[in-house]
C-alpha cells in the first residue's frame, strides 16, 4: 500500500509516517518509482505507535513496542523492555496523581475558605447595627438614585 492509505488506515497523516520512517520506527521501503511501499505489518507497528501515543507515551517511548513487532512477537508489549516502560509509565502517573491530589485539597482548602468569607459577612448584616446586606447582582443605588 501508498502511504496515504497507511496513513488513512491507521488514523494518522503521511507527515507523521514520514516523521516515523526519520526516527527509525518504521521502515523506509521504495518501488522501482520510488515511492513509498508499507504492508500489513508496518500498518500494526503504526497502530501500535499511534495506539500508544493516545495513551500519553512519548514517541521514544514506543520503541521498544515497535522492535518487539517486528521481532515477530504477536503483540508489542509482550517483551520485557516494553514491560520495563510500562512499569515506568505507570510510575509517572502515580506521581501525576499524586501530585493532582495535593492540587485539589489545596483547591477545595481555598474554596472553603473563600465560602466561609463569603458566609460571615452576611451574618454581621443579620446584626442590629451591622453594615447593610447588599446584593451583587443589582447595581449599587447612588444617593438620589443613580447607579453606580
Amino acid at each position: 500500500m501508498r502511504i496515504g492509505e497507511l496513513a488513512g488506515r491507521a488514523g494518522t497523516t503521511a507527515r507523521a509516517v514520514r516523521y516515523y520512517e526519520s526516527r527509525g520506527l518504521l521502515p523506509a521501503r521504495r518501488d522501482a518509482h520510488g515511492h513509498r511501499t508499507y504492508d500489513e505489518r508496518d500498518l500494526k507497528l503504526l497502530r501500535e505507535i499511534r495506539t500508544l501515543q493516545d495513551f500519553g507515551f512519548e514517541l521514544e517511548e514506543t520503541r521498544p513496542f515497535v522492535e518487539c513487532l517486528r521481532a515477530g512477537h504477536p503483540d508489542g508489549d509482550s517483551c520485557p523492555a516494553s514491560l520495563a516502560v510500562y512499569r515506568r509509565k505507570l510510575d509517572e502517573l502515580d506521581a501525576l496523581i499524586g501530585e493532582l491530589r495535593a492540587v485539589r485539597a489545596r483547591v477545595a482548602g481555598q474554596l472553603s475558605r473563600a465560602e466561609q468569607a463569603r458566609i460571615e459577612p452576611a451574618a454581621e448584616a443579620l446584626v442590629p447595627g451591622g453594615p447593610e446586606p447588599r446584593c451583587e447582582l443589582v447595581p449599587e443605588q447612588a444617593p438620589g438614585g443613580q447607579e453606580r
